[in-house]
């Protein structure tokens, strides 16, 4: 206003009717506006300083209305502003208050010039028009300020409700039994949950890795599936030697955007299959056991009849040896499949293992007529288990048997090894034979239900074998060697 007054003082009416009052007008709205600035950053006591500052505006604008000539210079208009943002930033309070005061001041004003200067009558309808017009745009600013004041209420409950979900979403992701990643459009990782990284490795706090440095076959992948753009989801080929799977779900109608990779376990998923099947089977199992059974007996006891008769010749006695041997391997079969669930009811107790052991040798070897130097036994502790003694006696003799059917039958061509590991809280006990070792075909099988090279066996034994020892708290395992074949059970020390 004084850069205006100063140019154009003589064409313009800003400060026609009293220039001095006008200019210093001008220069105490300047000082007056530099605290204002200064207290309201500090935000201290902010509707006492917005009301301070809006009827400063009123009444320095009035002033300067009456000092260019009243309502006809125009300059009430410039009030409209006020009104507004104050009705704004103060949320609608104190709005029509604003307006009230503005109106009287200019009424008043006006009132004031025709008192003193006679001025036409008809201004009284601009200012009543210009009072109308502040209220208006109060009641516009307070309307306004309501809705928004709704809208940010809103929002900050969506945002809690956004927030909450991200958490839920966080959290449902990282417990998953499969493997998550966002990867963006340039193979950046976004997101990977615990299970990807047990998966394929750890990021090692990483922070937006590149998928082809971490993880290059499933970056391959990716990269032929983004590529194929008529493909399906689903990677054809399994990854890492067959043991993960892929698929894909594109963020967005371009498959280059990104897409969320889901990593599935195929280990997982046999063990799934194998458990459903292993159900079926001891339904099964269940309802035919002893049904079988029975007619087993009566084979059994009626070919024991034959071989009392007189009249049994060799021919008719290795015969009957045929019948015999074979009715014995069913009821065996019978018996494994109906142990298959009985590795539940464990009842677990401190067992002394080297005196466990001497006398399962001293009985293994009676039943099975082998000498005692068949074993060695090493004993690197002298530890307590936590085991059931009875399963544990079934898990020797399975193991035993299955080594002295594959050993040279020489002296310590068993060996059994007692050691502990984690400051003797965990006991490994090792038993190892000079056979062949198992072929490398069936190493990733020999812990399934009736997988077997012995045409005599039933092919349960490692399996309820690994299904005991998992029922008891320990682990079941085979370790590679060089030659023969070596199984470790590791079981809890006991007390």
């Amino acid at each position: 206003m004084l850069v205006i007054v100063t140019i154009w003082r003589g064409t313009l009416q800003f400060g026609s009717q009293n220039l001095t009052l006008f200019v210093v007008t001008v220069i105490f709205y300047i000082l007056f506006s530099i605290p204002c600035f200064t207290l309201i950053k500090m935000r201290w006591r902010f509707t006492l300083q917005l009301t301070m500052q809006v009827v400063g505006d009123i009444g320095f604008m009035v002033i300067l209305m009456h000092a260019s000539g009243g309502i006809s210079s125009g300059l009430g208009l410039l009030l409209l502003a006020t009104l507004a943002g104050a009705g704004l930033i103060s949320r609608g309070r104190l709005t029509l208050f604003y307006a009230a005061v503005a109106s009287i001041a200019v009424l008043l004003e006006h009132t004031y010039s025709v008192l003193r200067f006679e001025p036409a009558s008809a201004q009284f309808v601009q200012a009543g028009l210009l009072s109308v017009g502040y209220f208006a745009t109060a009641l516009l600013a307070h309307t306004l300020a309501r809705y928004a004041a709704a809208s940010e209420r809103l929002a900050a409950q969506r945002e809690v409700d956004l927030e909450n979900l991200a958490q839920v979403n966080q959290l449902v992701i990282q417990d998953m039994q499969d493997g998550v990643l966002v990867v963006d459009m340039d193979g950046v990782i976004r997101h990977i949950n615990a299970r990807a990284e047990h998966m394929l490795g750890p990021l090692a706090g990483q922070r937006d890795a590149l998928l082809p440095q971490y993880a290059p076959a499933l970056a391959e992948s990716f990269r032929r599936w983004r590529d194929d753009r008529d493909g399906g989801d689903l990677n054809p080929v399994p990854l890492f030697d067959n043991r993960l799977n892929a698929r894909y779900v594109s963020v967005g109608a371009n498959r280059r955007v990104g897409a969320v990779i889901f990593l599935e376990d195929m280990t997982r998923v046999q063990s799934q299959a194998l458990q459903m099947k292993l159900a079926a089977l001891g339904r099964l199992t269940g309802n035919i056991a002893h049904e079988i059974r029975n007619p087993l007996g009566a084979i059994s006891h009626a070919a024991q009849l034959l071989g009392e008769q007189p009249a049994a010749n060799d021919t008719m006695q290795r015969l009957i040896a045929i019948i015999n041997d074979n009715t014995q391997r069913l009821d065996r079969m019978v018996v494994d499949v109906l142990r298959l669930n009985r590795g539940d009811r464990a009842q677990r107790e401190s067992i002394k293992l080297v005196e466990f052991l001497q006398k399962f040798v001293e009985q293994f070897c009676q039943v099975e007529k082998i000498r005692p130097e068949t074993f060695a036994i090493e004993l690197k502790a002298n530890p307590r288990v936590l085991f059931d003694r009875n399963y544990l006696d079934q898990v020797m003799w399975n193991l035993c048997r299955n080594a002295l059917r594959h050993c040279r039958r020489e002296t310590g061509s068993i060996h059994i090894r007692v050691s502990t590991e984690r400051s003797g809280s965990i006991v490994k006990l090792d038993i190892i034979d000079d056979g062949p070792g198992v072929p490398p075909a069936l190493r990733g099988q020999m812990f399934e239900p009736f997988v077997t090279t012995d045409a005599g066996g039933s092919g349960l034994g490692l399996y309820i074998s690994r299904e005991i020892c998992e029922a008891n708290g320990a682990l079941l395992d085979y370790i590679e060697t060089p030659a023969g074949a070596q199984f470790t059970v590791s079981c809890r020390t006991g007390g």
